[in-house]
C-alpha cells in the first residue's frame, strides 16, 4: 500500500504508458483530463483534514483490535486482468488503481471500484438509416473496445461500457448517412476503419480503446430486393443472349471455311456422307436415313 504523502507522477501502469505513447498525435481534451485526474490524486495525499484524520485513526485501531480477523475486510486480492480504484474519503487514492496481486484497505475510510481490462464485444442493435441516395437500409455492427486507464473510466465517467454503446449507435447512424447505398455494400472495411478512428477518438477522455468495428448485416427492403435481383436476371440473360449470338457467328464462320474445302475436292464430300452414316449406325437405329448427293439426281433426271 502506498503511502498518503507519496507523491504521483503518472496515471498509467505497466504497458498502457507504452500504448498511449502510440496515438498518432496528442489530444488536448485527454491531456486536460488525465491532469485534472492527477490533481485530484495529489490533493488526495494531502491534508485529510480534522475528520479525516480521526477516520485515519479509527481505522487504524480497528485493524489492531481485531487482529487476525481484521485482515479479511482490509486485504482486497484483483486478478491479472483487473485493476481496483480506490476511494478514500471520496478522493481518488494516490498511485492510480492497485493491481494485479494484493492490496489494502482501511475499514471504515476506504472503497473501491473493480475494473475489467479485457477486450469486451457488444453488438449495436439494428438501426433503420436514410442513405444518400434516399434508400431505407437496416445495418447492425459489432464492437470491441477494451479499458486501458481505469481511473478514468471510473471517473470520468459514469458507465463506460453502456455509453460507448449508445454512442457506437449513433455514429453508425452518422456515418452511413453520408454513403451511397453502392458504398454501403462495397465498401464495408473502409466503413469499419471510420467509425473505429471517430470511436477512439471520442472515447480516449473515457479510458477506453475501441480495437475494432464490424458491420454485421445490411437488410435491404423487400420491394428492393426483389428489384434488384430482377436488374440482375436481366443483366445476366442479356449477357447469356451476348455469348450466344458470339457462339453462333464464329460456328457460321467455322461451317463456310468447312464448306469452302469441300467444294475444292468432291470426293471429301462423299467421305463426308459416308463418316455420317457411320455414326448414325453406330446409335443402333432400325431407321437408317442415307442422304444423295443432288448432283447425282440431277444428272438422272436429265437421262
Amino acid at each position: 500500500m502506498l503511502e498518503d504523502g507519496e507523491h504521483v507522477t503518472t496515471v498509467h501502469r505497466g504497458n498502457f504508458a507504452t500504448e498511449r505513447s502510440n496515438l498518432e498525435s496528442p489530444n488536448p481534451e485527454l491531456e486536460r483530463l488525465q491532469g485534472d485526474v492527477m490533481e485530484q490524486q495529489k490533493e488526495s495525499g494531502g491534508d485529510l483534514g480534522a475528520c479525516g484524520y480521526v477516520l485515519y485513526g479509527l481505522s487504524i485501531v480497528l485493524v489492531v483490535l481485531f487482529f487476525p480477523f481484521s485482515l479479511c475486510f482490509t486485504i482486497k486480492i484483483v486478478q491479472e486482468y483487473e485493476r481496483a480504484v480506490i476511494f478514500r474519503l471520496g478522493r481518488v487514492v494516490s498511485g492510480g488503481a492497485k493491481g494485479p496481486g494484493m492490496f489494502f484497505v482501511y475499514p471504515c475510510l476506504d472503497e473501491f471500484k473493480k475494473v475489467d481490462l479485457r477486450t469486451t464485444a457488444f453488438d449495436v442493435p439494428p438501426q433503420e438509416i436514410l442513405t444518400k441516395d434516399s434508400v431505407t437500409v437496416a445495418v447492425d455492427a459489432v464492437v470491441y473496445s477494451r479499458i486501458f486507464d481505469p481511473t478514468m473510466s471510473v471517473c470520468n465517467v459514469e458507465n463506460a461500457q453502456y455509453s460507448t454503446k449508445l454512442l457506437a449507435a449513433t455514429t453508425l447512424r452518422n456515418v452511413l448517412g453520408t454513403k451511397n447505398m453502392s458504398e454501403l455494400l462495397s465498401e464495408r472495411e473502409t466503413i469499419s476503419e471510420q467509425m473505429q478512428t471517430i470511436l477512439d477518438v471520442s472515447t480516449d477522455p473515457w479510458g477506453i480503446k475501441v480495437e475494432r468495428v464490424e458491420i454485421k448485416d445490411v437488410r435491404l427492403p423487400q420491394q428492393l430486393q426483389r428489384a434488384m435481383a430482377a436488374e440482375a436476371e436481366a443483366s445476366r440473360e442479356a449477357r447469356a443472349k451476348v455469348l450466344a449470338a458470339e457462339g453462333e457467328q464464329k460456328a457460321s464462320r467455322a461451317l463456310k471455311e468447312a464448306a469452302d474445302i469441300m467444294m475444292e475436292s468432291p470426293a471429301a464430300i462423299q467421305l463426308r456422307y459416308l463418316q455420317t452414316l457411320n455414326s448414325i449406325a453406330a446409335e443402333k437405329n432400325s431407321t437408317i436415313i442415307f442422304p444423295l448427293p443432288i448432283d447425282l439426281l440431277s444428272s438422272m433426271v436429265k437421262k
